[in-house]
């Protein structure tokens, strides 16, 4: 089947009951999207398909056959980070790192749909990925403040 993963079309063979976080991480080396709960739950496997947040755990990856898939891998890259990224990085935003990519990828599918979110719209966007490390409110805070600086610089965060 043909993916689209982060702008770069792929060939993949995968049977019909193999799920899209199986195909990225092993067929694909796409290592940053994590499987935990495994029945689409905690959010730590949130990638974008079309711009939508999915639980790759539990979606098939023939689901998502020419669709447009954004993994974290795809969000920034080592010179130049996401916005989001730079904020997590600053405002502690992440400890473990298991559920970072989920919450990053959510978070970017939140600011694009409302690029000035309140805290109760991040809280509430957000609610669909767990945490187990930070008690959110470095999150909450990571996307809040991404958003202020992405719009005070009239950029897209």
């Amino acid at each position: 089947m043909q993916l689209n993963i982060n702008g770069r079309s792929v060939e993949v063979e995968a049977g019909g009951l193999r799920t899209l976080v199986d195909v990225l991480r092993y067929d694909l080396g796409y290592t940053g999207t994590k499987e935990a709960c495994g029945v689409g739950v905690c959010g730590a496997c949130t990638v974008l398909v079309d711009g939508r947040m999915v639980a790759s755990c539990i979606t098939l990856a023939a689901q998502a056959a020419g669709a447009q898939v954004q993994t974290i891998e795809g969000l920034g890259d080592r010179e130049i980070l996401d916005p989001l990224q730079e904020s997590f990085i600053r405002d502690g935003g992440f400890q473990c790192g298991i559920c970072t990519p989920g919450q990053l990828l959510a978070a970017k599918s939140l600011l694009a749909h409302n690029p000035a979110p309140t805290e109760d719209e991040i809280k509430d966007w957000m609610m669909g990925n767990l945490c187990r490390c930070t008690g959110y409110y470095q999150i909450v805070e990571s996307i809040a403040n991404a958003a202020n600086t992405a719009n005070a610089q009239g950029r897209d965060a």
